[in-house]
């Protein structure tokens, strides 16, 4: 299964690089982790529409499945009771929420996820901007993404919700084979990702869309997994992320396939799919700034950099987790569950409030997510929340991977130092200031043993 943004749940991440949704907010613990210190209001919002046509054989998102019975996702859509039944519980949510801030902070970032939400019809998708734009505001030219998957929507569907608002399109492709495509459980065939990338590349008014693939499917390879990486770039999406599979419990997948286990391919596939992506995407212009996304100078995701930095978000509907006030709080993923949080939070019967404090949870959530990216760890931000002590001792951890290059170590206008400038900072009582400002992961091979480098800052941090 794709992660969704980081693994919360668990402070112990798997193995392989963390294979991130990076649209999606964490599944976490309800009361995960308070900040050490007040976080700005919330300028994002993540909401859930979970509908799809049928589920893919490695999900594990809480999603409604509507079946071959549901109406054409292109025409005459729309008439599915269930999808307007959960738009009218959404609503009711945001009616309820009450705004962090009193100073009306607009929201800057506003991410339709799922599912699959370009099966949800643009009216309802309007209903809930309109929502969202009178209960929180939009700044003057926020970023809204939406997540389409091809065959769920022709030219027509697609300039209707850019004339709404939205502005950048998330397009769930995964590969560009056939066989992989079916062994996936996927709706859509590679007739319709041609269809798909032709309305999107087509439509006027769109220039920012991104282009999402899995590796280490069964039987992917890697000749598949090249061929594919050309189709993505021959499309020329501003934005690629690159998803590495994951098997989990309860999923088809996961009573099918053991990781590692023919016809899945080996660890050493799997890097090397990673090292392959991270090559052939670098070499056609592409910036790896995050573990599993690739962008075109300028077009980052705004919202998913929201996350890595570690930002407050609000974000609606089933499953969907927030961040707000140093809290990490999810909703329920059943849709009886969900309609009675909402019920509560309405008669003001619930609150996300913490009961204690957790500042180790928040350091690791601080280290494995700046990790994740290729700005990486600012040591002065970290040592003036969490102390001159536990940075040296990270840092002292990490010094045998600055030696062998798998940490680089940078100043303050991230230009990359030697290892010697790390050792001789490190010298002092705590003064690492002096030329160490940063700390981040290489790219592909940091980044490929993120999982162990991370796993061992925790240690530190919570030993």
């Amino acid at each position: 299964m794709l992660r969704s943004a980081f693994p919360l749940v668990s402070h112990l991440p798997p193995r392989k690089p963390p294979p991130v949704r990076p649209a999606r907010p964490p599944p976490v613990r309800p009361y995960a982790s308070s900040a050490a210190r007040p976080s700005p209001p919330p300028a994002s919002a993540y909401v859930h529409l979970p509908f799809c046509r049928k589920r893919c054989l490695y999900c594990d998102f809480p999603i409604v499945a509507l079946g071959s019975s549901s109406s054409s996702p292109v025409n005459g859509e729309g008439n599915d009771p269930r999808i307007a039944d959960y738009v009218r519980l959404l609503l009711r949510e945001v009616a309820a929420t009450r705004p962090v801030s009193n100073d009306g902070v607009p929201l800057e970032t506003v991410f339709f996820g799922g599912g699959t939400p370009s099966l949800v019809p643009p009216r309802l998708v309007a209903a809930v901007l309109d929502a969202l734009r009178g209960k929180f505001g939009l700044s003057a030219s926020p970023e809204v993404s939406i997540e389409m998957d091809p065959g769920t929507f022709d030219a027509a569907k697609l300039r209707e919700l850019v004339g709404l608002g939205v502005n950048r399109v998330s397009l769930g492709v995964q590969a560009f084979q056939e066989d992989l495509l079916r062994a996936c459980g996927r709706a859509h065939g590679l007739r319709e990702v041609h269809e798909a990338v032709g309305i999107v590349t087509a439509c006027e008014g769109l220039q920012n869309w991104s282009m999402d693939l899995i590796s280490s499917l069964p039987h992917q390879t890697e000749e598949m997994w090249e061929e594919s990486l050309r189709c993505t770039v021959d499309a020329r999406p501003t934005h690629v992320s690159v998803y590495d599979l994951q098997i989990e419990q309860g999923t088809k997948f996961g009573q099918l396939y053991t990781p590692g286990v023919h016809p899945l391919p080996s660890e050493t596939d799997s890097a090397n799919f990673y090292k392959i992506a991270s090559k052939r995407l670098s070499e056609a212009g592409y910036n790896h700034y995050e573990i599993s996304s690739y962008c075109k100078t300028g077009y980052e995701c705004k919202h998913n950099v929201t996350y890595w930095q570690n930002r407050s978000f609000y974000a609606f509907g089933l499953g969907s987790a927030s961040y707000i006030n140093g809290v990490r709080f999810s909703r329920p993923r059943r849709m009886k569950e969900y309609a009675d949080w909402v019920q509560k939070l309405e008669i003001g019967a619930w609150s996300h409030e913490p009961d204690s404090a957790g500042m180790k949870d928040m350091a690791m959530d601080v280290v494995m997510l700046s990790l994740r990216t290729a700005w990486g760890l600012d040591l002065r931000s970290f040592s003036k929340s969490f102390g001159k002590s536990l940075t040296v001792s990270l840092c002292n951890t990490f010094r045998p991977f600055v030696e062998s290059g798998l940490v680089i170590v940078m100043d303050m206008e991230r230009r990359a130092l030697q290892p010697s400038d790390f050792k001789l900072d490190l010298q002092y009582e705590g003064e690492i200031e002096s030329k160490v400002a940063f700390i981040r992961l290489s790219d592909p091979d940091g980044f490929l043993l993120s999982n162990e480098l991370i796993s061992l800052a925790f240690g530190v941090i919570a030993p």
